[in-house]
């Protein structure tokens, strides 16, 4: 079973999540380093693959070849129900600085917001958060400063010793030697679902990498879609986080990719570092 029947959605709304999974079970056809996965691809599942990705080609190649003859939409009406804002360019610096290694100073903007929320469902979601030490600094720097006090505490009894056992660390939310504990968020988008001066709703689409590169690891490393829910609010100069929630997906259907061994999962989390994200 997933840990994230460990989230509190309660009064803070998740502050006591973690993505990191547990096996579930032998024989139900798992991805993981001991599981059932099928690591070949059939001929028919790549033609297929192949013609796909073809038609996508043809598709952009038109799509970036049209324009400039025809009617461009202006005035038809649709503009009136614009689709999700793109993930483009757009300039501006998503922050000035860090502030105990979180990216800090966010613009008091909706683009601003959106990347605070991006930034901090990355560092909520994240090896430090079971770090006792780091997770003091995280839960100072990120919330709102009158949660601060119950969320120290709240976070403790979650991340308890029982807990890091389970999961495989130790007090200190370190895994044993030889052994490399993963917990990589990757937002893939946001939505704003409400906004004012000083306050916002913000939704973040992510994915990620959870559990623990070993040789003899239970908890191997998986990956998850889930979806964060930021309600924050402007004091002291930036957005803070007032309380959060998570619920699963929206997941695509896993692909066929070849499993990775356990040192090559460790190699890629030392080797590649993350990313500070903007809207």
């Amino acid at each position: 079973m997933s840990l994230d029947d460990e989230r509190n959605d309660g009064l803070y709304g998740g502050s006591g999540e973690t993505r990191t999974r547990l096996p579930e079970g032998e024989g139900g056809g798992q991805d993981g380093y001991g599981g059932s996965r099928r690591s070949s691809r059939s001929s028919s599942r790549s033609l297929v693959t192949v013609v796909g990705v073809v038609v996508l080609l043809i598709a952009a190649i038109a799509f970036a070849n049209r324009g400039g003859g025809g009617s461009s939409g202006e005035g038809s009406g649709d503009s009136e129900k614009p689709g999700a804002a793109p993930t483009a360019p757009t300039g501006e610096r998503p922050v000035d600085g860090k502030t105990s290694g979180i990216p800090s100073g966010f613009a008091k903007s909706e683009q601003g917001v959106q990347s605070a929320a991006s930034n901090y469902a990355v560092t909520l979601v994240s090896a430090d958060i079971l770090k006792p030490a780091r997770r003091a600094q995280i839960v100072r720097q990120i919330f709102v400063p009158d949660k601060v006090a119950a969320l120290e505490r709240d976070f403790g009894k979650t991340y308890s010793k029982e807990f890091l056992d389970k999961v495989g660390l130790d007090a200190n939310g370190n895994p044993a030697p030889g052994e490399t504990y993963v917990s990589r968020t990757v937002p893939v988008g946001t939505k704003t679902t409400a906004y004012a001066d000083s306050a916002a709703t913000v939704q973040v689409w992510c994915t990620g990498a959870f559990g623990t590169a070993g040789q003899n690891t239970t908890n191997p490393v998986s990956n998850d879609w889930f979806t964060m829910t930021f309600k924050l609010r402007w004091t002291g100069g930036d957005w803070k986080v007032e309380r959060y929630s998570s619920k699963d997906g929206p997941a695509p259907v896993n692909g066929d990719n070849k499993v990775s061994t356990a040192d090559e999962i460790a190699k890629a989390v030392q080797e590649y570092g993350g990313f500070t994200y903007a809207r």
